[in-house]
């Protein structure tokens, strides 16, 4: 069964929801432009039955949304949280979550786009394209770092380097902040994409020609540990990003 995970990490930054809703306009966007079949048609976060809502991926619709299924004090310290789902034929089931906007220097900001199938597999053009993918995320979410994995890559890399769900890791790809990008090394065995606001992902899948085994995934966290790319945001946070 596919499971490919695409997320990302960020620390504090307060933003309104017109902000937090023009990310995501810019996502959706941007996620139709790689593939136009899986990412097209969203809707609303319910029951998962055709009979959500289809949400327009317009920042006005959006940003209804958001407030409309954030309700509660101190949403501007706490953050706003949203999610949208899609599946079309013959394209795997997507899952898009947020959580964005808040002061808080102990809860981290994260997005995540799951691919869940039990027809579509590894071979299929948009889990090639996943580390695009997260240069999407990254992009319009500011992020401060993010991965592309699978479940075994994941238990892998978090048993061998006893971490924490919010810790920074490397699993197919790997983006790294401008600050966690200076100290990266330059010859892990991947591809190397320079992103907006400094970043960088890189991808071991090689653009999705390659599939990388554990190994090569924990010797690339070695590595980037070792150099303090990996380095953990402090808690409490003072900073959206390393």
């Amino acid at each position: 069964m596919l499971y490919v995970v695409v997320n990302g990490l960020w620390g504090p930054r307060e933003e309104t929801v017109r902000t937090i809703a023009e990310r995501w306009s810019g996502t959706l966007t941007a996620l139709r432009d790689i593939d136009g079949t899986t990412f097209d048609v969203w809707h609303e976060a319910g029951d998962d039955l055709p009979s959500d809502p289809v949400l327009a991926p317009s920042v006005p619709a959006l940003a209804e949304y958001i407030e409309r299924k954030n309700t509660g004090p101190d949403l501007d310290v706490v953050g706003y949280t949203s999610s949208l789902w899609v599946r079309n034929p013959g394209a795997a089931y997507v899952s898009l979550a947020t959580h964005a906007g808040g002061t808080s220097r102990y809860a981290p900001h994260s997005v995540s786009l799951v691919f869940r199938s039990r027809e579509v597999d590894e071979t299929a053009e948009v889990i090639r394209r996943a580390p695009e993918i997260l240069r999407v995320l990254a992009e319009h979410w500011e992020i401060d770092a993010g991965q592309v994995y699978d479940k075994p890559v994941y238990e892998a890399v978090a048993e061998r380097f006893d971490l924490e769900n919010s810790d920074p890791r490397c699993g197919r790809a790997v983006h790294l902040s401008a600050g966690r990008a200076a100290l990266a090394p330059e010859d892990l065995p991947g591809t190397y994409v320079r992103t907006a606001h400094g970043g960088l992902v890189i991808d071991l899948t090689r653009g999705g020609t390659e599939l990388p085994d554990i190994e090569t995934v924990i010797e690339a966290n070695t590595r980037l540990r070792a150099t303090g790319s990996l380095t953990p945001l402090p808690v409490p946070f003072d900073r959206a990003t390393f």
